[in-house]
């Protein structure tokens, strides 16, 4: 069929905020026990429930979390090892109550913990003393912060827990050796963030279950060590950034022996627990995820003659370190750049892949698939950064002669994080409408190396904010995007990028702020335990500082302000509290510009219901619309957009200013 000439923006999808929303699940915390698999998945359409779920060999799939329940955690606030799984017996924490609890095959879950405001992650079983060994966040202290220890619990009965480790401001990942007898895990103290420095330490654990000895193995306040583990016939490895990349390391005869040094990340920032990018599918075979180039890559490495091979595969995307082995056996989350993310199972003799269960199904063709183009672009200072370029397409329509894509450029939040080439309809969603997306991997970002981490210490609002407006002028000096119809996007840390852009720079004609910071000296104040003193790297210590957080805090920038702006926000968010939103909502209304405002009973910092999903999509593109001027090929509910005929007025770009001037 000839092909419909429409304008860029009026193209008609069939990747519907509907399908984007309501048709997806969420895949993580994968495990395995015995030859069952078993993975975490949330789903949006039961109002943001996890689920455990249970697949046995013959395929057959069972919901372990019964109705009344979900396994979720709260620790750090964004949780990850809820759950652990041993002979069939589960062990998870549960949302509502964040109490532990115990569920044996078909039986009903019965509570380990007391109702009392404790939560628990990142556990595992000490079978000969009959306990679980994990960390708690203890929210029950009058005064201060939440305390975090190490603790044992009973499995068979109720009770608070024995602390184990404690007196430094965090812990994470206890890892019992085979033989019992030695304890490992992870801590850190403020102000540093996990991926700055970490100590990795060892203890001895008595015949009663409690520590003796211990000693410092690796770490310090410059190194950051990720994901120790022990291998089946004792031996402790991990992953360090030493040498400025996260690569793999053991303790042989009491030295720390690298085991394949390259120029790639063998680890991942520790927002939440229970990640991993190694595994032992026997004491001298490991299976590893590395990512180099934003592209990740599996591969297996004998650590007896420090060799890597490359395990061949489509997957290109592995989703947060999930990642298993057993007898020749790989599993994982993760997928292509041209399908939803799944669990992959490949057999290591055969070399067969097989998708044991998607994220969604695939009800939209391949021809409709915006497939990433990895990009390095110049950007300040002689560096340069990277990017994932998705151009628009869709086969049933072309842009008439000469005109050229709108392009929403995505910030990623963390700011310590990374954005991921898998296949996304969050994405596709723009480009099949034929909207460019620039997802940009801006300096701070994971995946390319310690310094690259590290360009966003003292210069965040800053450093972000230069590689995105780089990304867009790199790509409308090659005609890939109309240079007078930008937008950018973002959600948490990317929400303050792109506020930042709108009020420092004037390189954006519309930006749309997910739970976004607005006011630095606000979130200083009032964020939770784990980020509490994130800003003193990225910004500067508060309140010595103040001067920094008040210049780079778009909320006392709102003169910079010259372009449209969409704000969405859910009410329960702790980590980003509403007023963030709420005050830009109210100061960008009152100097007369295009702003809109989207908040959410029951979701807080991400929106996991689906109806508040579609609601978002659909908003933000009739936002779009109205502002890039485009007809909409689709049936939207209408957003209530203040000012919306007050004509723009653009101030001089002041990102090179700002540069200067802080």
């Amino acid at each position: 069929m000839p092909r419909q000439l429409a304008p860029y923006g009026s193209w008609k999808s069939p990747i519907t905020a509907e399908l984007l929303a309501s048709t997806y699940v969420g895949l993580d915390e994968l495990r395995i026990d015995g030859d069952d698999v078993y993975w975490n998945e949330l789903r949006p359409a039961d109002k943001g429930r996890n689920v455990i779920v249970q697949r046995k060999l013959d395929g057959m799939l069972t919901d372990v979390t019964p109705l009344g329940f979900s396994a979720r955690t709260r620790v750090h606030e964004y949780g990850g090892g809820c759950y652990l799984v041993q002979n069939g017996t589960v062990y998870f924490s549960n949302y509502t109550d964040q109490r532990l609890y115990r569920q044996d095959p078909g039986s009903d879950p019965k509570p380990l913990t007391p109702p009392v405001d404790m939560r628990y992650a990142d556990g595992i079983i000490d079978r000969a003393r009959n306990r679980i060994i994990s960390v708690r966040e203890d929210h029950t202290v009058k005064t201060g912060q939440a305390v975090t220890t190490i603790v044992s619990l009973d499995l068979e009965k109720e009770g608070e827990g024995k602390i184990l480790v404690s007196g430094n401001d965090f812990y994470s990942t206890p890892r019992l050796s085979p033989d019992g007898s030695k304890l490992a895990s992870l801590t850190w103290n403020h102000p540093n963030m996990p991926w700055d420095g970490t100590e990795l330490w060892v203890a001895d654990v008595k015949p009663d279950g409690s520590l003796g000895k211990s000693e410092k193995v690796a770490g310090g306040l410059e190194e950051s060590i990720y994901q120790p583990e022990w291998s089946p016939d004792g031996m402790l490895y991990f992953s360090s950034d030493r040498t400025g990349w996260w690569n793999l390391y053991r303790q042989h005869n009491n030295q720390i022996e690298p085991l394949y040094p390259m120029e790639a990340e063998f680890g991942l920032p520790q927002w939440q627990f229970g990640s991993h990018t190694f595994v032992f599918d026997s004491s001298n075979h490991i299976i590893c995820a590395y990512t180099k180039d934003g592209l990740w890559h599996l591969a297996s490495l004998n650590p007896t003659k420090k060799t890597l091979k490359p395990i061949e595969t489509p997957v290109n995307q592995i989703i947060w370190g999930n990642l298993a082995a057993k007898n020749g056996q790989v599993f994982l989350i993760g997928g292509p750049a041209t399908e939803p993310s799944s669990i992959v199972h490949i057999d290591l003799e055969s070399k067969e892949t097989e998708i044991l269960h998607r994220s969604r199904e695939i009800t939209v063709g391949r021809e409709y698939i915006s497939t990433p183009n990895a990009i390095e672009f110049p950007t300040e200072n002689g560096r340069t950064a990277f990017a994932f370029f998705y151009p628009p397409k869709n086969p049933e329509y072309e842009a008439p002669e000469g005109e050229r894509p709108p392009l929403l450029v995505v910030s990623h939040g963390g700011p310590t994080s990374a954005s991921p080439s898998i296949l996304r309809y969050e994405i596709q969603y723009w480009t099949s409408r034929g909207i460019g997306v620039v997802d940009v991997n801006y300096g701070g970002s994971t995946g390319y190396g310690r310094d690259y981490r590290l360009r966003l210490n003292d210069n965040w609002g800053i450093v972000d904010v230069q590689d995105c407006v780089n990304a867009t002028r790199y790509l409308a000096s090659r005609r890939q995007a109309d240079g007078e119809r930008l937008g950018i996007r973002g959600g948490s840390a990317g929400g303050y990028t792109t506020l930042c852009a709108l009020a420092f720079t004037a390189t954006f004609k519309a930006g749309a702020s997910y739970f976004g910071v607005s006011d630095l000296e606000l979130l200083a104040k009032d964020t939770h335990k784990f980020e509490s003193r994130y800003l003193d790297r990225l910004v500067g210590p508060y309140p010595e500082r103040r001067d920094i957080y008040r210049a780079r805090s778009p909320i006392d920038h709102v003169d910079g302000i010259s372009s449209a702006l969409i704000l969405f926000q859910g009410l329960e968010d702790k980590v980003v509290p509403p007023d963030q939103s709420e005050k830009i909502f109210e100061a960008v209304k009152a100097k007369g510009l295009p702003v809109a405002y989207l908040a959410y009973e029951w979701e807080q910092h991400g929106f996991r219901r689906a109806e508040n999903i579609k609601r978002s999509y659909e908003a933000e593109l009739y936002f779009y619309s109205k502002i890039f001027q485009f007809n909409l090929a689709d049936q939207i509910e209408p957003v209530t957009i203040e000012n919306l005929d007050v004509k723009e007025t653009k101030p001089p770009d002041r990102a090179l200013e700002i540069t200067e001037t802080i």
